[in-house]
């Protein structure tokens, strides 16, 4: 079967949308109507205060002309790094239909009330396990885990809502790049980056493959 998106269809400059968050909401929809397993999925690279790097996979949970948010632990590593250095770049790798996003930015907080609005419609197992793990840290092993839940649910037993823990909630990337990569013959990619101009405005770039 053909690849509909196969390197000859390529990527000019005259196939981008007006801004960058609409066009990375064309190519999440392609991603989402491919069907890919987890279209947003992303890796998050991040670093620590001396510029150590460390990465992994989140799901992206929301974006728009302000940026891209996550939710994770805020003392977990990806946590810890991001209140001491607060940049990350996110890669979209959706390998199948030969493109790549790229986004590069600063991070900051999001409003408790937007932490808790997304808590409240997370699965309740998945809320107990945001109280029961201490994310990235040491534990003795998996029987630890196990009776921390237990725990967990035993506290919020009878509790209709389970609350937010107050050391959880979202960070939003806000790019200062975003780079789409469709893949061509012969590695003569396209890379068309949108780029943070001084101003606020944006540039589009071509990059060399």
């Amino acid at each position: 079967m053909r690849n509909e998106y196969a390197a000859d269809l390529g990527l000019t400059e005259a196939d981008l949308a007006p801004d960058w968050h609409s066009q990375f909401a064309r190519w999440f929809a392609d991603a989402v109507a491919h069907p890919l397993p987890e279209p947003n999925a992303m890796v998050v690279g991040t670093a620590d205060a001396r510029g150590r790097p460390s990465g992994r996979t989140v799901l992206l949970k929301g974006f728009d002309a302000d940026g891209f948010v996550f939710y994770t632990n805020h003392l977990s590593r990806k946590g810890a790094e991001l209140t001491a250095n607060p940049w990350a770049s996110l890669v979209f790798p959706w390998f199948p239909m030969q493109r790549q996003v790229t986004v590069a930015g600063r991070v900051e907080q999001v409003t408790r009330a937007e932490t808790e609005a997304y808590f409240a419609v997370r699965p309740r197992g998945s809320q107990l396990g945001a109280w029961a793990s201490t994310q990235s840290a040491v534990v003795p092993d998996r029987a630890a885990l196990d009776a921390e839940y237990r725990a967990a649910t035993e506290r919020f037993a009878g509790v209709e809502e389970v609350p937010a823990p107050p050391h959880w909630g979202g960070f939003r990337v806000r790019p200062e790049t975003v780079e789409f990569w469709q893949g061509r013959a012969g590695r003569l990619h396209d890379r068309l980056r949108f780029r943070l101009a001084d101003g606020g405005g944006w540039a589009v770039e071509r990059l060399a493959p």
